[in-house]
C-alpha cells in the first residue's frame, strides 16, 4: 500500500474526565486531527476508556477482575459510539477490533487480522483495537494497551507509534520534556514515574518498554500529552512530546512476528561466548546454555538472557528444555537455528 501505516495509542486518563466518564471535547478533538492524517496514512486507534466508561455501573466498584470484565462490556459500546458520532462529521466509518494475546501468537491467526485491517483501510474505514477483555485469559493479557499498540505497529510494519497519554512527553528530573531519546537504557527508566493513573493499567516504565522494542524494530516512537493543542498533529511532525530514534533494522516481517507477537513461553540464559556467536548470526548451541530458567517445549518461544539477566534475544527452540537436559553433555546439539533467532 501507498501510505504508511501509523498507530496512535490514546490512554484511559487522557481521553475521560476526572470522574471517569469518557470526554466529548476531547474525542472530537481526536476525531478532528485523525481525520486530517487519514489523507496520508493508513491509521489504527488503540483506544483505552472501555473500563473506565462502564465502572460507574457497577454497584460498589473495587476493581476486580469480574468488576473490570463487565466494566467493560458496559462501556465499549458507550466509547465506540462516541467515536463514531464524531467521526461521522467527517464523514468516516469506524470499526471494532477486540484482540487477543493469542491473534498475535499465531501466526495464521495474525495474518488474517492484517488483511482484515487492510480491506477496512481500502474502504476508507478506521480500525479502533482495545483487549477483549471480557473473555481475554488473565494469563494470556497484554500487560496493558502500549502492548497492543506496539503489537500491531511491529507486526503490521509501522512508520510511526504515538503513545498518547495525560502527561506532555517522558520528563527529566526538573519536569521538562526530554524531546528525543536516542536509546532507551537504565537512565532513562530511571526517570518514568511508577505511579499509573486512576484509571489506567499502564505508566511511563510500561510506555518505555514497548519504545524501546518498536525503535528496536526500526519504527519512531513518540510519546506525547493528548491534550496538548493539536498533540497528536504535532508528534507526527516531530514538535512535540518525546521522540523515541528508531535504530536502522533489517529484519524480516516474520522475525518482528517472531519477536513482538509470540508467546514467550521459556527462558535461557547462555555464556559470553554463545552471546557472541549469536549476534554474528550463528545458531545457538547447548555447549553455551548455562542453565535453563524456564521449560519450553520443542517449537515453542523461548528468551535468551546474557550472564546479567539480560534479555538479548528471542527464539523459537528446536527441542525442548527436557530434551536439552537429557543430553547436556551433547555440545553441538542445536537448540535453534539462526533464521529463528531474533536479537534484540
Amino acid at each position: 500500500m501507498a501510505k504508511s501505516i501509523l498507530v496512535l495509542k490514546l490512554g484511559s486518563a487522557s481521553i475521560t474526565t476526572p470522574k471517569g466518564e469518557i470526554d466529548e471535547t476531547i474525542i472530537a478533538d481526536i476525531t478532528r486531527q485523525v481525520a486530517m492524517l487519514s489523507a496520508d496514512y493508513h491509521l489504527i486507534l488503540v483506544s483505552s476508556g472501555a473500563v473506565a466508561a462502564g465502572k460507574k455501573y457497577i454497584q460498589n466498584y473495587k476493581g476486580k477482575i469480574s468488576e473490570r470484565k463487565a466494566a467493560a462490556a458496559i462501556g465499549n459500546p458507550l466509547l465506540l459510539g462516541t467515536y463514531a458520532r464524531h467521526f461521522e462529521k467527517y464523514k468516516m466509518a469506524i470499526a471494532q477490533s477486540l484482540c487477543e494475546r493469542q491473534h498475535f501468537s499465531n501466526r495464521t491467526q495474525f495474518l488474517q487480522l492484517k488483511e482484515t485491517y487492510e480491506e477496512l483501510w481500502k474502504n476508507g474505514v478506521i480500525p479502533i483495537a482495545n483487549e477483549n477483555d471480557v473473555v481475554s485469559n488473565l494469563e494470556l493479557k497484554f500487560s496493558d494497551n502500549d502492548e497492543l499498540a506496539t503489537l500491531l505497529g511491529v507486526g503490521f510494519g509501522a512508520s510511526l507509534i504515538l503513545l498518547g497519554t495525560s502527561v506532555p512527553g517522558v520528563l527529566d528530573a526538573d519536569g521538562k520534556v526530554v524531546e528525543k531519546i536516542k536509546s532507551i537504557d537504565n537512565d532513562i527508566f530511571s526517570l518514568a514515574n511508577k505511579k499509573t493513573s486512576e484509571v489506567g493499567l499502564g505508566g511511563m516504565t510500561s510506555k518505555l518498554t514497548f519504545a524501546h522494542l518498536a525503535s528496536t524494530m526500526g519504527i519512531k516512537v513518540v510519546i506525547f500529552g493528548v491534550r496538548t493543542p493539536d498533540g497528536i498533529l504535532k508528534a507526527v511532525k516531530g514538535e512535540t512530546g518525546t521522540e523515541c530514534t528508531p535504530k536502522n533494522s533489517s529484519i524480516s516481517s516474520r522475525n518482528k512476528w517472531l519477536a513482538s507477537g509470540s508467546l514467550v513461553t521459556g527462558r535461557l540464559m547462555i555464556d559470553d561466548g554463545a552471546c557472541e556467536a549469536i549476534r554474528k548470526r550463528k545458531s545457538l548451541l547447548a555447549v553455551g546454555i548455562k542453565s535453563i530458567i524456564a521449560d519450553f517445549a520443542d517449537g515453542e518461544i523461548f528468551e535468551i538472557t546474557d550472564l546479567e539477566n539480560n534479555i538479548v534475544a528471542v527464539a523459537r527452540a528446536k527441542v525442548s528444555s527436557n530434551t536439552i537436559t537429557k543430553n547436556s553433555k551433547q555440545h553441538n546439539l542445536e537448540i535453534a537455528n539462526a533464521s529463528d533467532i531474533v536479537i534484540l
